[in-house]
């Protein structure tokens, strides 16, 4: 029989429904091409820098590991006036703001999984100074950084990179989530993403691995199949608050959890995000954690209609594959 589950995050249900799996259009599977080391064409591969727009950060300086460019297609750019012009039912406003391209390795064919410690450790470092560099602009409300491999997952371009975008609003999805965070905050006097983090230590049974002061685990309320999270053990609200010395840990965390998924899912696309709170915003009650996201299903008519996820993979069982795949 199927359940419902509410997120206690977001206060969304969640259908939990094993029994679809078996349902041949669920499980998508995108076959891989093999990539050169290097391909001549691509703007991000070494030797080819003037083809991005001017470097905005370089690890190190050479050779390099890691370049960080403003997106040549950027959906926002640049500073500028916030001002809301316009009636209340037709309001617009400047598209101002940043979007900037993390290259993640000098390699086209290089998979995060695959990376030398070292190298994501960069990245991870990249990401932190980036958002500590835009969260400062007087125009920003928030910084989303995130990744999107594989074409169901949104991705243009084959070489290994990721993303930083800041926006002149307060993202939605985040809202939705101070909102929640508020409520119980006021309402129980803790941090919710704490005594979630402390819940599934103590249940066990959804916890992939640990590392450091991270965990990862399959949500209880998972909307969707291997729905990872990646969480500290300490309470930070703010990805910028991230310490040198829990970088690297950070690293192997996001190396090792995407390297089960893809053993586990027949190496799928998936989208991986990172939450934080803005500095000025949700100290105590918020938690900033990573969110990765395997495209094994597609959204239907009820999904888009309604809000609500149906997932077709127990998280437990999920987190048992996951766990037997860090093994491999």
């Amino acid at each position: 029989m199927s359940t419902l589950r509410q997120d206690p995050t977001t206060h969304h249900w969640v259908i939990l429904a094993p029994h679809r799996s078996a349902r041949p259009s669920d499980h998508v599977s995108v076959p891989r091409q093999v990539l050169p080391e290097k391909d001549e064409s691509c703007p991000f591969c070494p030797g080819n820098e003037e083809q991005t727009p001017p470097e905005l950060l370089r690890i190190p300086d050479e050779p390099w590991r890691v370049r960080v460019v403003p997106n040549l297609y950027a959906a926002l750019r640049g500073d500028g006036d916030t001002e809301r012009t316009g009636p209340p039912l037709f309001r617009e406003m400047p598209g101002v703001g940043e979007a900037e391209v993390v290259i993640e390795s000098p390699r086209h064919d290089m998979r995060l999984d695959e990376m030398p410690m070292g190298d994501v450790e960069h990245v991870v470092g990249a990401w932190r100074e980036r958002y500590r560099a835009l969260i400062e602009k007087p125009h920003v409300q928030a910084v989303l950084v995130f990744k999107n491999f594989g074409p169901m997952a949104g991705t243009s371009l084959i070489h290994p990179h990721s993303q930083v975008v800041a926006i002149p609003v307060n993202s939605p999805r985040l809202l939705r989530r101070l909102d929640v965070a508020t409520a119980y905050f006021d309402d129980i006097g803790h941090c919710v993403y704490d005594d979630l983090v402390a819940a599934e230590q103590a249940a066990g049974v959804r916890m992939v691995h640990a590392r450091g002061r991270f965990i990862a685990f399959e949500p209880f309320a998972s909307n969707s199949p291997f729905e990872t999270w990646i969480c500290p053990t300490f309470h930070s609200s703010s990805f910028d608050e991230l310490e040198d010395d829990d970088v690297s840990d950070l690293a192997w965390m996001l190396r090792s959890t995407v390297g089960a998924i893809r053993r586990a899912c027949d190496d799928p696309d998936y989208n991986l995000v990172l939450y934080s709170a803005p500095s000025d915003k949700g100290e105590d009650i918020f938690l900033w954690h990573v969110r990765i996201l395997p495209k094994l299903s597609q959204p239907a008519g009820f999904e888009l209609g309604s809000a609500v996820g149906i997932n077709t993979v127990a998280p437990e069982m999920a987190a048992e594959e996951l766990r037997k795949a860090l093994a491999v």
